[in-house]
């Protein structure tokens, strides 16, 4: 017998008759000899209603007013799908966040959960009963026992967070879509539905489709190797299968209040090549790593920074057993490379041997302002300035000198309480709910098409730079996603000066710009720049790893289209580039096509 927890969206209890059809799909599952906690959202558009209601009475209503608010429209549907079921003879009791024991911080509108108190539903488990549980609202632990909403993704987050604590067989995500598709549907018609994705690449594609799993919910899953299948509810499909590592022995307390940082990793065999002045024009990325590639050699990670009048600079880094190779490449294709075909000035090449990768990884930090910040505050505590900075939703990686990294690696520890490895299981996995090919190295593709991009001209080449900009942008609540460092290096008032760009959500630019501005000054940096007409295109899979040339066939596709790269940053499974806003479709639909990743069938998706 199997526990499963179930979690229907709005549209699915949208009406009467599709609450019924929901009872139906409920009671087959039932049937089959399986336990079932089902977990509910509001239907249809009766969230909407109830802000809308607020709004009408107050333009700025309080937090927990709301919640008190909102947390009534999942009370309305968990009622009514539990008459469903009795009415077809089915036993089942709906239970409230509070009373079925989600408990959490005491953060109206956006809360995170703490703790579930599973006796109640157990009991009634026990019974034989389905269990209908309220998504996206808890209560807190203070005495006071106030409601609380959890914010965007709640219900898919009360699902997760319902099996991890019951330690449920698997959980099911029942949407409007048949599961996870290789790209946006919307903007690919011919995207093709995966049948297995890994939780670290469903992380790192954050933005992907019709953004079915919030990332609160994923990283959940992660962290206690929940079984989680998105479906449809409309189809009997098999849907995709979201697959996590084994876990044990991780405590359900403070369960989303975990570490946002899993693990400190570093590599001491890496060499840098950096080109610098390369033209800014579309085709130059691709044209030095399809070098790289026919070559076999394999790149770890990818830089390329704004560019600087007509030119910028590209750098990577390798194994230094390869480095003279990768040198070679460079150098030969240098020469050739000149911002105008007149122009004396050539690309130059810089290596550097003597250097170290640390870099902090984990789930947890999506959504958390602070956690990057919190590495290079680390990093300039202990005197490890940063040569080059990499970043993607679930990991931070900085570049130092070698004879730093004992620092480094220290230092991070102690900042995020990583004295011990992250407990491992070792018990073998599940076997896959859904049987899936061999993976290819690319899974899938994103766009997102709501970021703007800040650069800090000229900031001093020492340590503490990066910290001083993130705190402050922490301080604000203001998340950051790509960070870039220049690798040009400018002499100004006798100092070394490098460049920052980084992306952060449209609605933030123009507060990060305010923030920002006075502390440039402070430095003695020069301007801040602002750019709100860029788009991110990615390419993410595990499979990536060890397999050179993915990175020089997505450049291809976009020279081929004659999309100029703006910016790139890399991770060891996601490489993203930054395009400009009108070419941002484009970009994701060529690259979705050069990795051969359309599927034969059309699937119709919900506006």
């Amino acid at each position: 017998m199997a526990l499963i927890v179930q979690k229907y969206g709005g549209s699915s209890v949208g009406t009467v008759e599709r609450i019924q059809a929901v009872a139906q799909r409920v009671i087959k599952t039932a049937k089959a000899g399986n336990q079932l906690v089902v977990v509910v959202s509001a239907m249809g558009k009766t969230t909407d209603g109830l802000v809308k209601l607020a709004q009408e009475i107050s333009p700025n209503p309080s937090r927990r007013e709301m919640d008190m608010l909102l947390s009534t429209g999942e009370q309305i549907s968990i009622a009514l799908l539990s008459m469903a079921l009795q009415e077809l003879g089915q036993p089942a009791i709906s239970l409230t966040g509070a009373q079925v024991g989600i408990v959490t911080e005491a953060e109206h509108t956006r809360a995170r959960i703490l703790n579930i108190q599973t006796e109640r539903i157990e009991r009634q488990i026990e019974q034989g009963k389905v269990v209908v549980v309220a998504g996206f609202q808890g209560i807190s632990n203070t005495t006071d026992l106030e409601i609380t909403t959890l914010g965007r993704g709640g219900s898919d987050t009360s699902a997760v967070a319902l099996a991890a604590a019951l330690r449920a067989n698997r959980c099911e995500i029942y949407t409007d879509v048949p599961g996870i598709f290789t790209t946006d549907p919307r903007l690919v018609p011919n995207a093709q539905l995966m049948a297995e994705i890994t939780c670290d690449e469903m992380l790192e594609l954050a933005s992907l489709g019709a953004k079915v799993l919030h990332p609160r919910a994923v990283e959940i899953a992660r962290n206690y190797a929940v079984p989680l299948v998105v479906l449809s509810s409309w189809t009997e499909d098999k849907g995709t299968l979201v697959t996590s590592p084994p876990r044990v022995g991780r405590p359900v307390e403070g369960l989303e209040l975990v570490y946002p940082v899993d693990a400190i990793e570093f590599d001491t065999d890496q060499a840098k090549v950096s080109l610098l002045r390369v033209p800014d024009r579309p085709g130059i990325a691709a044209r030095l790593f399809g070098e790289i590639g026919r070559c076999n050699l394999d790149v770890d990670l990818i830089i390329q920074s704004i560019h600087e009048l007509n030119t910028n600079d590209i750098a990577f880094t390798v194994t230094k057993n390869t480095l003279n190779s990768a040198e070679a490449v460079a150098s030969a294709i240098a020469p050739t490379l000149r911002s105008q075909p007149s122009a004396a000035e050539e690309a130059e090449v810089l290596v550097e041997r003597n250097i170290a990768k640390v870099s902090i990884a984990g789930a947890g930090m999506i959504g958390r302002p602070g956690v990057a910040a919190q590495m290079f505050q680390a990093l300039a505590d202990a005197e490890v300035n940063i040569l080059m900075i990499s970043t993607s939703e679930v990991k931070v990686s900085c570049v130092v000198e070698a004879e730093r990294i004992d620092q480094a690696i220290s230092a991070l520890c102690k900042s995020f309480d990583l004295s011990t490895s992250p407990i491992v299981g070792s018990q073998p996995p599940s076997p896959p709910l859904i049987a899936s090919p061999p993976s290819p190295p690319v899974r899938g593709v994103a766009l997102d098409m709501k970021q703007a991009r800040l650069a800090i001209r000229h900031i001093p080449d020492r340590p503490g730079m990066a910290a001083k900009i993130f705190v402050l942008l922490a301080q604000k609540n203001i998340s950051v996603d790509m960070i870039i460092q220049s690798q040009r290096c400018h002499i100004i008032n006798g100092l070394p000066t490098r460049d920052i760009a980084f992306t952060v959500a449209r609605t933030d630019a123009e507060d990060a710009r305010k923030i920002l501005e006075p502390l440039a000054a402070e430095l003695g940096c020069a301007e801040v720049v602002v750019d709100t007409a860029i788009a991110k295109v990615s390419v993410v899979g595990s499979g990536m790893i060890n397999h050179p040339g993915v990175a020089a066939q997505m450049f291809d596709a976009l020279a081929k289209e004659k999309i100029n790269i703006q910016m790139i940053a890399t991770s060891e499974i996601k490489i993203s580039c930054v395009v400009d806003e009108q070419s941002g479709v484009k970009a994701l639909q060529v690259i979705h096509e050069a990795f051969e990743l359309a599927g034969t069938t059309k699937i119709e998706v919900p506006a």
